[in-house]
């Protein structure tokens, strides 16, 4: 049931889709009957020939072209022909689409493989500017009468029609042959994007998606860095669309407009009134930065107008060469008036067109032709009279003797804008048009052939098929062509093909030649969808043979960075000075960069040099300096300490615990030599045993003083009667304070090395220059750990030594303490924000210089005067003296 009822609701879709196309011809007719009575030649009667190109054949494919244009509107049928004949001008370069029409169908007929036994034949119509509409129905009429809607007996098929080189044309053809669902093949356009129904149409594109020009487009910009470009669009349908896109799609690749004009749709008698706008459009492209232009129109009729302006000496801009970047419908063709018009100005200028190849055997078709062609051709009798400049005997006025045509012309003899000999773009487009409504029929002659179908007991051939039937089978052809391209249609019914990018080169004399220089591939690998070759690019002689700027400002140079400027479009900006610390290689950057970690900018802030790596070494002058040092006070505390060995038994040496002397010495010495650990390439071992061994040394030396300090004040304590400190003083004592102290420190030292211990590393911050290798403490805690713990010992020892001062002389060392402790600690109270504050291999200077500072205040300030006794005045250091000086 539910299918039986899906085949009812099919039936009244189809009665419902045939009622429809029966009232649009009503309607059509209706309005047809309205306006055709006042024509002055009658239905039925026959056509002129001068505007149509007719062979008969089995089959019949109809062409629109534009090939006669007449100044003013023309957009109706009551103005009888014989009153233009004397207006038309031709465009005598579209000729050459209906010689490719003939020929692609003299080539099928004489191919016995397509359509054998079938002779294909066409009717080719002018659409008059904008008789489209006209011309269609003429086309659906029989051959010789204008009667559209009728058959009279008379053999005329019409399988489908080629056509549409403009827009409104593209859409005139739709609209008409939509109804009788004839199929159409746009031999130059898409038909303003009607593809994008839902609905099935019955047209054909031999042009690729419209998107994929414009993606060349600006491939083509982005690969020459234009990015400050003008726009000159015709103001129509298809250029509103195409403004409105790249307004949307340009500026997200950094492409900006100088400059966005429209230009009305103009006719030859219009051209003096829009004189006004022709001028102010001529001086905003002039005086423009931009110098690419992009120029997106149906035909090339405005702009030779207007590159003409300064001979007409009608301009106060200095004209000077730009670089005219031409969309797929531009075609450079001359009015038989433009002839003397210099081309020069169109020198180096590109264009898009579908991708195309030379034909084998159409040159030689069009140098066999000559003004008698075979009879039904209504165009060249006109052709011929423009492109020539010559009259026929009949039209040469007896009081205007002309140059008569004498039919011995040769086409090869014309210059490239009024006629070329080798196949356009658009020729080409038509001559696969026409291969491929053949091979869609060959196709439907081989189905029928294979079913063998039958109607009425009779076997049915091509000539009974009906146009919409050629859908099915257009839709899906596929073949290689006579130059070896393959021709198919996409799912939107588009010619899956790429662009050619073409130079327009024009020689001195005026003669014209399209060089090929590039291509747009779509169906490519990524890498190979736009090529272009520069090398063979020839570009306008203002530029002098180097490749066109075409930007807002200049570019900013390596080490600056583009700023934008208020107000103003982005591509318009100014250029600032890449900040300290960052570079930028190229031109035109948007932002300045850091360099690696390793590496900094050179004096221009354009590239990055390698950071030299520096350490504290004995090669340079501080590094041996402080080495010297070092070793200078490790020698003198040697000799101090060889000094009291020698005196041991000397009352100087012996009245504060000689031992005790003999261990601080021998610190100190060891502090002095640890400095070398801070000298050299940083090295595992030594950045482990760098601040330990200088923070238990110094803790030692510093327990040292401490124990001596605290003799002293217990030795004087103890000789007070009832004193009990007599049993706090001795060895022992000194011994447990030095012990303890440094054990403390040792302690600390372990549980560094254990948790965080000192590692080499490089400073890539500190110093611009340089990449310093030093040792990284692991645990900054730990390390002013060891140095707040040596401050602690030397702060108690230079309070018990305050205190201690006012002691006997003669025993008392608690004065030189004092003020060794005060040394000490300003040295390193310093230490730390000079420390901090210094960078590289100066921190490191830094903590030798205190250690050797703070050690030579130790051994200056308590030994200085002991030894200026033992060597200088011997006679002091005897016990009597010392007594004495007690007294």
């Amino acid at each position: 049931m539910q299918r039986k009822g899906k085949q009812v609701n099919q039936q009244a879709d189809g009665r419902f889709a045939q009622y429809r196309i029966l009232i649009l011809l009503f309607v059509l007719l209706f309005h047809m009957a309205r306006r055709i009575h006042t024509v002055k030649r009658s239905v039925g009667e026959s056509l002129p020939a001068p505007y149509w190109y007719f062979q008969p054949g089995d089959l019949i494919i109809g062409g629109i072209v534009s090939l006669i244009t007449v100044p003013g509107e023309r957009n109706d049928f009551r103005q009888h022909y014989d009153s233009w004949i004397s207006e038309t001008v031709v465009l005598t370069n579209n000729y050459q689409h209906v010689l490719a029409l003939a020929f692609a169908v003299k080539e099928i007929n004489e191919n016995h493989q397509i359509l054998p036994n079938v002779t294909l034949g066409f009717h080719i119509h002018d659409s008059f500017a904008k008789g489209t509409c006209h011309a269609i129905m003429v086309i659906l009429s029989e051959q010789i009468r204008f009667l559209p809607n009728y058959k009279c007996g008379i053999q005329y098929n019409l399988v489908a029609v080629i056509g549409g080189l403009y827009p409104d044309t593209s859409f005139d053809l739709a609209t008409v042959l939509g109804i009788y669902n004839v199929p159409q093949v746009f031999a130059y356009g898409t038909g303003l994007g009607l593809n994008g129904r839902n609905e099935p149409q019955p047209f054909y594109s031999m042009v690729p998606n419209e998107g994929h020009q414009h993606m060349g487009l600006l491939q083509l910009l982005l690969h020459f860095r234009w990015t400050w470009v003008g726009v000159i669009a015709r103001d129509s349908i298809s250029g509103e669309m195409f403004v409105k896109m790249i307004v949307e799609e340009f500026p997200l690749s950094a492409i900006c407009f100088a400059f966005l004009q429209k230009v009305e749709n103009l006719n030859m008698s219009d051209i003096w009134d829009a004189m006004d706008q022709l001028l102010e459009l001529f001086n905003i492209a002039m005086k423009s930065r931009a110098n690419a232009l992009i120029f997106y129109d149906e035909n090339i009729f405005i702009l030779r107008w207007l590159l003409y302006l300064p001979e007409l000496q009608m301009v106060t801009v200095e004209p000077h060469g730009k670089v005219w970047i031409m969309t797929i419908e531009m075609e450079l063709t001359s009015l038989h008036y433009q002839r003397s018009w210099d081309l020069q100005v169109l020198h180096g200028a590109l264009s898009f067109s579908v991708h195309s190849n030379e034909v084998l055997g159409f040159q030689h078709f069009l140098q066999t032709k000559n003004s008698i062609l075979p009879k039904g051709d209504g165009f060249a009798k006109y052709f011929w009279e423009q492109a020539f400049g010559c009259s026929f005997p009949d039209q040469i006025s007896d009081n205007k003797p002309e140059k008569i045509c004498t039919g011995a012309e040769k086409l090869e003899n014309l210059p490239g804008d009024i006629f070329e000999m080798s196949m356009t773009g658009h020729s080409y487009n038509i001559y696969n048009a026409v291969y491929a409504v053949a091979h869609a029929l060959q196709a439907i002659q081989s189905y029928q052939s294979k079913h063998k179908a039958m109607v009425n007991g009779r076997r049915v051939n091509i000539q009974d098929f009906q146009p919409w039937q050629l859908h099915h089978f257009l839709k899906d052809i596929s073949f290689n062509n006579s130059a070896g391209d393959e021709i198919s249609f996409d799912e939107n019914r588009e010619l899956r093909a790429g662009f050619d990018i073409t130079n327009w080169v024009i020689f001195p004399n005026q003669s014209f030649h399209k060089v090929k220089i590039g291509k747009l591939d779509p169906q490519a690998p990524p890498d190979q969808v736009f090529t272009i070759h520069n090398e063979a690019i020839m570009w306008h002689r203002s530029f002098n043979e180097t490749l066109p700027r075409s930007v807002c400002t200049d570019s900013c140079p390596p080490g600056y960075s583009k700023r934008k400027q208020e107000g103003k479009a982005f591509c318009c900006y100014a250029c600032a000075l890449c900040p300290e610390g960052k570079f930028s290689s190229q031109e035109d950057t948007d932002d300045c960069y850091k360099c690696p970690d390793d590496q900094y900018p050179n004096k221009d802030s354009d590239a990055c040099i390698f950071k030299q790596k520096t350490f504290l070494s004995y090669g340079e002058p501080l590094g041996i300096s402080l080495a010297i040092l070092a070793i200078l006070f490790s020698m003198i505390t040697a000799v101090v300490l060889g000094t009291f060995l020698k005196h041991r038994d000397t009352p100087i040496v012996k009245a504060n615990n000689r031992n005790l002397t003999y261990t601080l010495l021998t610190s100190l010495l060891l502090c002095f030599l640890s400095a070398l650990l801070f000298i050299g390439q940083p090295e595992k071992m030594t950045c482990r045993l760098r601040q330990t061994a200088f923070g238990i040394i110094f803790s030692i030396a510093v327990s040292c003083v401490l124990a001596k300090t605290l003799t002293v004040v217990l030795a004087f304590m103890a000789t007070t009667p009832g004193s009990r400190m007599k049993k706090w003083v001795g060895k022992r004592m000194a011994s447990s304070i030095i012990l303890c102290c440094s054990f403390i420190q040792t302690g600390i030292c372990a549980v560094w090395l254990a948790t965080s211990s000192p590692f080499p590393d490089a400073d890539l911050n500190s110093v611009k220059e340089e990449m310093v290798l030093e040792c990284n403490e692991g645990s900054v805690v730990m390390f002013y750990c060891v140095l707040g713990y040596i401050g602690f010992l030397a702060l108690v020892n230079f309070a018990v030594a305050f205190f201690a001062r006012k002691l006997p002389d003669s025993f008392n060392e608690a004065k030189f303490i004092t003020f060794s402790m005060l040394l000490f600690c300003s040295v390193w109270l310093s230490f730390v924000p000079t420390y901090l504050s210094a960078r590289g291999k100066y921190m490191v200077a830094v903590e030798i210089f205190s250690i050797l500072a703070s050690s030579a205040g130790l051994l200056g300030f308590i030994f200085s005067p002991k030894c200026y006794i033992i060597a200088l005045r011997p006679q002091l250091n005897n016990r009597e003296q010392l007594i004495k000086r007690i007294k």
